[in-house]
């Protein structure tokens, strides 16, 4: 491995142990066993390898939410209510992968100053809208109508952000599966999963 690959992988390193804000470049330099120099010669600056590790992190991210979206935990069972299988993962992942779910969260705020790094998160959430669609309806995301990603895909999105918040500012305290799925019946006002599915075009 390269010094440009070591960088990088050091800057990711950083951004989960210590955020965006906090890396500095001889954190990175630290970590990846290489110099200063590396840095502007591979990357050009400390902030430009930083936007590099950021969206590696972000795809990385990205690809390991969905495996765990998608493979079943060891204690489901077939019967379960598909509601609740689906958000004890996504609460599973959050205590798993803390530092990940922080460091998306922080993507964000970076991206607010960072045009490419804002370009990228603006993709995946259009391709997390797509996913979440197509998980909740069983439908090809090829074949979802744009209406159904623009609303249960949004919503969807919209849901798993003010639950994460939750979950990473007060664990101790943040709902549990059973009461996010409570809670998503109560305001569509019906029984199951299905009921909330509107608009899937053929």
């Amino acid at each position: 491995m390269g010094h440009r690959e070591e960088l990088l992988k050091g800057a990711k390193k950083a951004l989960l142990e210590k955020g965006w804000a906090r890396t500095k470049a001889r954190d990175v330099v630290a970590l990846s066993g290489t110099n200063l120099g590396s840095i502007g010669y591979h990357y050009g600056s400390t902030e430009a390898l930083m936007t590099a590790a950021m969206l590696s992190a972000i795809e990385e991210w990205g690809e390991a939410l969905g495996t765990v979206l998608a493979t079943p935990d060891p204690d489901e069972d077939a019967g379960d209510d598909p509601m609740l299988r689906f958000w004890r993962r996504v609460i599973r992942s959050i205590q798993a992968d803390r530092q990940l779910w922080l460091a998306s969260i922080e993507a964000m705020l970076q991206a607010e100053h960072n045009p490419a790094l804002r370009e990228q998160m603006a993709e995946g959430m259009q391709a997390g809208r797509s996913g979440m669609a197509a998980m909740l309806t069983g439908v090809p995301e090829d074949q979802i109508g744009v209406e159904t990603i623009r609303s249960l895909g949004s919503v969807q999105m919209a849901l798993m952000s003010g639950v994460l918040t939750q979950w990473l500012t007060d664990p101790a305290t943040a709902p549990s599966p059973e009461e996010v799925v409570a809670g998503i019946r109560a305001l569509g006002g019906g029984p199951g999963l299905g009921q909330q599915v509107t608009g899937v075009e053929e």
